[in-house]
C-alpha cells in the first residue's frame, strides 16, 4: 500500500491475528538519498515482524536503502507488484513482473548487501504464466526467503476474480515459502484461499484497510479497534489526511449513505 500502513495501524493489526505486518512502499532511491524521507519510517519494539517494502529499478539504490533500514527491520521487500499507472512508468512495481532479469539483479543485489530475510511481491504476468514461473525460480536460485503472488494481471481491475490456479502453480513451482494475495476482504475469503492454493499465508491490503479485525474473524471493524488506531495514531502523529482516510475506510459499513458523505 502506498501511504498506509504506518506504525499506529500495523500496531493495531497485530492485536488482531495479524503475524507480519508490512510498511507502506517506499522509493528506496528518496529513502537512501534523503534524510527527511527516512524520517518518515518509524517503529518500535513492538512492531515485531516489520518488512520494509522498497520499490525500486536500481540494483544499487535498492541495497543501499535495505542497508540503511536493516538495523530496524525484521525484513526488506520488493514490491514487483503496485499496478498503478505512475509507478509502471517510473520503471518500478508491477513493471518488474515482466521482467524476471532486473529482479535477479536487485535480488542479487540486496542478498548481498543485508543479513536478514528478503521478499518479492509480484503479480501474474499478462499474458504468459511461464515467465511468472521463470521469475520466482530465479528469485529461489538468489537465496530469496519467501514470495507473495498476487493472483491478476496489472491490467485487471480489483474487482475480477483472483487466478487461484496461477497461484498454485508459482507456489508448486519452488520449495521456499509462498504467500497469496488479492481479493482477502473477510476471514472465509483467507481460508478459501489457503485451501484452493496451498500457500503458505495469506496476505491482504484494501480488506485490512476496510476491516483491521478482519483475521481475527469480525465481519466488520469492532469499535474497540477504531478506538486503538485512534488512540495510537494521535499519540505516533499520524498525518491528518492519513488518519482521517483510515477513519473513512473503518467506519464505512458503519455510516449511512448521508453520514459518509458529511465525514468524508
Amino acid at each position: 500500500m502506498v501511504r498506509y500502513s504506518k506504525g499506529a495501524f500495523r500496531e493495531v493489526l497485530r492485536d488482531y491475528n495479524v503475524d507480519i505486518a508490512y510498511t507502506p512502499m517506499i522509493l528506496a532511491d528518496v529513502f537512501k538519498s534523503s534524510e527527511f524521507a527516512r524520517l518518515d519510517y518509524t517503529t518500535n519494539d513492538r512492531d515485531c515482524p516489520v518488512v520494509v517494502q522498497f520499490a525500486a529499478h536500481d540494483p544499487v539504490d535498492l541495497a543501499h536503502a535495505a542497508q540503511l533500514v536493516a538495523p530496524y527491520a525484521d525484513g526488506i521487500d520488493l514490491n514487483c507488484g503496485c499496478p498503478q499507472k505512475w509507478a509502471y512508468k517510473e520503471c518500478i512495481g508491477a513493471y518488474l513482473s515482466e521482467r524476471p532479469e532486473m529482479v535477479q539483479e536487485m535480488v542479487r543485489s540486496v542478498k548481498g548487501a543485508v543479513d536478514i530475510p528478503c521478499s518479492i511481491k509480484i503479480r501474474k504476468h499478462p499474458t504468459d504464466m511461464r515467465q511468472t514461473i521463470e521469475l520466482v525460480r530465479r528469485a529461489e536460485k538468489l537465496g530469496i526467503d519467501w514470495i507473495t503472488v498476487h493472483g491478476r494481471t496489472r491490467h485487471q481491475k480489483s474487482t475480477e476474480p483472483v487466478d487461484y490456479e496461477a497461484i498454485k502453480l508459482a507456489k508448486e513451482s519452488v520449495s521456499i515459502p509462498v504467500l497469496a494475495n488479492g481479493g482477502i476482504f473477510t476471514l472465509a475469503d483467507a481460508d478459501e484461499m489457503y485451501n484452493r492454493t496451498g500457500v503458505a499465508g495469506v496476505m491482504s491490503a484494501r480488506g485490512l484497510l476496510q476491516n483491521p479485525a478482519l483475521f481475527a474473524g469480525y465481519a466488520e471493524t469492532p469499535l474497540d479497534c477504531v478506538e486503538k488506531y485512534i488512540n495510537l495514531a494521535l499519540a505516533y502523529g499520524t498525518p491528518t489526511f492519513i488518519f482521517h482516510h483510515h477513519l473513512m475506510y473503518m467506519m464505512e459499513s458503519m455510516m449511512s449513505g448521508v453520514e459518509r458523505k458529511t465525514f468524508n
